[in-house]
């Protein structure tokens, strides 16, 4: 091997400066996009646990739950326990004991709680009711201030009294905030008379008026009422006021309810602030295991019983961020590989400008590994220095850069120079003679093809390999980069698409040419002769076209992901507001329903009782479902004007038969279809009989739902009570918030702004924009490149021209004539590949994960967009193109263009 020549090295890289830097701004621009997207993702999915423990709010919250210990006496009554504070206090205590490390410095301190079932006041018309409640969180809190009277005490000295079961209400005490006194006009030393449902009285007393010292203090979040009246908290038109019980008054409250009637808990809220997607997958295993040595709800004693669901929404965000990292593969893939390809067409323009001296360094004895190495230095001090600055800017951009993706596209684009010019100048010297023999010729031309055919057959079987596998088996999880072949499947699906186009472009240009050869336009025929004359070139064309599909698949799914937010929070909310009433108010949503039809700007209002996870059997099998016990004719016409699926009408839907209800069902694995006879279970040896009569559309999250009419239920003696009111219109929420119904309100313009800013949604968002944008770029780049690679060519072939009297104009027609071809493949053929690979993968690469559907999101292909970019964007860098050839072959002067035709 022969040593390097520097200053050859040095004297092609000044030469060459132009494309060199193009190559070293690809590989910057590349390099800070891969370089940035995992950090971005971890911090994103950071974020995204934050988010989501903090909009779960309750459902995230730890509770746990003990009934109280007997409190019978020697006499058969029941004695007071004036340490019964104490004890409250203690399973706060016990509850941290049993929770792991790991999981406690991940929640709030405790807050303990005791509740009092509402009580009605009977002192006059208006829907008041009173419930009692004891708050203990930290050393002493929540605090709060006596503005008049004192704190509620003890209503006998003698501590360890012993009062029969059926003697009088015992008294006790309370405190009330200062907005509540005044509203109901009490004062120190009022009684207040109340009697629960079962109109038993209870003696109530107001010891003193307070006042919170700090009204944001996490604990009074538990039982806002005890600050402020709430209204509608315990039916249409009531408004709940609250008591506060002190350290003393609880043993008293302890004796005047029975032990169903006063129940006593801790809760434990989740501190966002603390968790980190790593920190929460741990906390995930530590909630199971403690739900799992749970204590059974039913049993009746003082062991733990503990309740959450963070397991269930960190195992659902488990499943988005798997999504979404797998998702950004395959955007970071379609984007690396485009880079390639042009790296790839620059090292080709660089070979077409250096064969001649590359030929002459291999004539005076330049060894191939010599030469191999000298561009291989050159394309390292190109490459590697850009990279490192990509990579330093992904990390002042996001704090850190990941080398995952960076480093195997940097070998790939150092490697690419010295592979084109090493294959150029082993061509260019080689002593192979063509054989004279005709049939020898024949049969190494055939070995070309079938080379060159099984090339392409190996591209088209590994494509349709990753697409099966993706179809088959869905995106799988691209954490820390550890993505297979499915990931790769749009990509390779664009290549293998866009080489099938690309070998059929000589024969179209052959084609052209023969059409022009009848043509009276020798414009026509010369610019058909040079297209034909280049449509050989495969990288050229590959390149283009493959990043304008992949480009038009990144706004397809881009498209695509934002009509499924959009489908998500229809089906989410089910109309334009959903209202979701407490058991306590539950027995006004009728008239709530009624109420907000009448209003103006409303639609349709339809009352249902929806029962989240009810149980069904069916084959022995129980099946947890989603019920909805609803009028279905108002239901349907409800639906009828959103875009929602409709809702079947079959036969018999409103009628029970021998007290079997009918059904639309629909499950996500087809254990209830039409036709199939299962039943509801009530209580112990009871049930009801339904029988399914057609399918039903998804409703709410999830894909589990059985859907009953409400004549149908009552006939069958069927609970039918509505809990939840659906309603469209403009002025439906405004129509809902009138009626002071104290429910869950919730406007699908709402969850829809929710999912469309939820962290991993709008990061992948931005990546698909991000992507679309940047192989758009690279296209149009690699167009520009191949036109500069053939300039020379088509540069002597106009200059001929011009000598028999080819006007400036008329050049600048034939110049692109030859370039169109490609640019008119691209322009057509991109973005119907990019249609079809989205609507090949969209379904496997789950994108309903994200928006919240329970079917695959319809692939929406915006058709004027891609289109119009895609054709404006290529005629214009067409355009620059022959323009900027021409300005340069100005410059020429005919001396030269004389000895170039001669």
């Amino acid at each position: 091997m022969t040593p390097l020549h520097w200053p050859s090295i040095r004297g092609r890289a000044r030469a060459d400066a132009g494309p060199l830097l193009l190559v070293a701004l690809v590989v910057t621009v590349v390099a800070l996009l891969a370089g940035a997207t995992p950090p971005v993702l971890r911090s994103t999915s950071d974020e995204a646990t934050r988010d989501a423990v903090r909009r779960a709010a309750d459902d995230a919250a730890v509770r746990v739950e003990a009934e109280w210990p007997d409190d019978y006496g020697p006499n058969g009554g029941r004695v007071r326990a004036p340490l019964l504070a104490d004890d409250v206090a203690s399973l706060a205590h016990l509850a941290e004991g049993e929770l792991e490390p790991s999981l406690r410095s991940a929640l709030q301190p405790p807050v303990a709680t005791v509740s009092s079932i509402s009580m009605a006041v009977t002192d006059g018309s208006v829907q008041r009711r009173l419930q009692l409640e004891y708050l203990h969180s930290g050393d002493d809190g929540p605090a709060v201030t006596w503005i008049a009277g004192k704190a509620p005490g003890p209503s006998t000295p003698d501590e360890s009294i012993e009062i029969p079961l059926n003697g009088a209400p015992w008294p006790m005490q309370i405190g009330l905030s200062e907005a509540e006194a005044t509203v109901l006009g009490a004062k120190p030393g009022d009684r207040i008379p109340v009697q629960d449902d079962r109109r038993t009285p209870y003696d109530v007393r107001v010891s003193g008026i307070f006042r919170p010292v700090d009204p944001a203090d996490p604990a009074w979040r538990l039982a806002p009422w005890l600050l402020q009246p709430a209204a509608n908290r315990d039916g249409l038109g009531s408004t709940r006021f609250g008591g506060l019980l002190s350290d003393e008054s609880l043993s008293d409250a302890r004796l005047a309810f029975r032990s169903d009637q006063l129940r006593r808990s801790v809760r434990f809220d989740a501190d966002p602030g603390t968790l980190t997607w790593e920190s929460a997958q741990a906390l995930a295993s530590a909630v199971a295991t403690l739900k799992g040595l749970s204590a059974v709800s039913a049993e009746r004693d003082t062991s733990l019983k503990w309740a959450t669901q963070l397991d269930s929404v960190l195992r659902d965000l488990r499943n988005q961020i798997a999504t979404a990292s797998a998702q950004a593969a395959v955007l970071l893939i379609a984007v690396l590989a485009g880079a390639l390809l042009v790296v790839s067409l620059a090292a080709d323009l660089l070979t077409r400008r250096r064969t001649p001296a590359l030929t002459t360094a291999r004539q005076r004895g330049a060894g191939l590994p010599t030469i191999a190495a000298e561009l291989a230095v050159e394309s390292t001090v190109v490459a590697v220095p850009a990279a490192a600055l990509g990579l330093a800017l992904a990390a002042v951009v996001t704090g850190s850069a990941a080398l995952t993706w960076v480093v195997p596209f940097l070998v790939l684009a150092v490697a690419a120079g010295p592979a084109f010019g090493t294959l150029a100048a082993a061509r260019a010297t080689r002593d192979k003679r063509a054989p004279a023999n005709r049939s020898a010729r024949r049969w190494a031309l055939r070995t070309v093809l079938l080379r060159r055919a099984a090339i392409d057959v190996a591209v088209v079987v590994l494509a349709i390999g990753a697409l099966v596998a993706l179809r088959q088996r869905g995106i799988g999880t691209a954490e820390d980069g550890d993505v297979g072949l499915p990931a790769a499947a749009p990509t390779l699906g664009a290549l293998a698409a866009a080489l099938l186009l690309v070998r059929l472009l000589p024969a179209g240009t052959g084609a052209a040419l023969k059409l022009s050869l009848r043509s009276r336009r020798p414009l026509v025929l010369f610019a058909a002769a040079r297209a034909a004359a280049t449509a050989s070139r495969l990288l050229p064309a590959l390149a283009v076209t493959a990043a304008i599909a992949l480009a038009s698949f990144a706004i397809t799914l881009h498209a695509t992901t934002d009509r499924g937010l959009s489908d998500g929070a229809w089906q989410a909310v089910g109309a334009d507001v959903q209202l979701t009433l407490g058991t306590e108010a539950a027995g006004s949503t009728a008239e709530i329903a009624q109420q907000v039809a009448a209003a103006p700007g409303v639609r349709h209002a339809v009352a249902a009782r929806v029962v989240d996870s009810e149980r069904f059997i069916a084959d022995n099998t129980s099946i947890v479902a989603r019920l909805v016990v609803v009028d279905t004719a108002a239901l349907r016409q409800l639906r009828a004007g959103t875009p929602l699926a409709g809702l079947p009408d079959p036969g018999g839907l409103t009628t029970a038969v021998d007290g079997t209800v009918p059904a639309l069902v629909r499950t996500s694995d087809d254990s209830l279809r039409p036709g199939t006879s299962f039943r509801l279970p009530l209580r112990t040896n009871t049930f009801t009989p339904m029988t399914a009569v057609g399918p039903a559309p998804a409703i709410g999250s999830g894909d589990d739902v059985v859907v009953v009419d409400r004549a149908a239920a009552a006939a069958a003696g069927l609970e039918s009570a509505p809990n939840t009111v659906w309603a469209t219109g403009p002025g439906a929420a405004a129509a809902i918030r009138a009626t002071g119904a104290d429910g869950r309100l919730t406007t699908r313009a709402e969850v829809l702004d929710e999912r469309r800013t939820a962290p991993l949604t709008a990061g992948l968002v931005r990546l698909q924009l991000v992507a679309a944008g940047t192989l758009l770029a690279l296209g149009l780049l690699g167009f520009a490149l191949a036109a500069a690679a053939g300039a020379p060519q088509r540069w002597e072939t106009l200059a001929r021209l011009r000598t028999l009297g080819l006007r400036p104009r008329d050049a600048h027609r034939v110049a692109a004539g030859e370039l169109l071809p490609v640019a008119l493949v691209a322009a057509v053929s991109g973005p119907l590949l990019g249609a079809l690979l989205s609507w090949l993968t969209v379904g496997p690469l789950a994108l309903n994960v994200l928006t919240g559907q329970v079917a695959v999101p319809v692939t929406v292909v915006p058709w004027w967009t891609v289109e119009v970019v895609a054709v404006v964007a290529l005629t214009v860098v067409l355009a620059a193109v022959v323009a900027t050839e021409s300005a340069v072959r100005k410059k020429r002067r005919l001396g030269d263009v004389l000895r170039v035709s001669s």
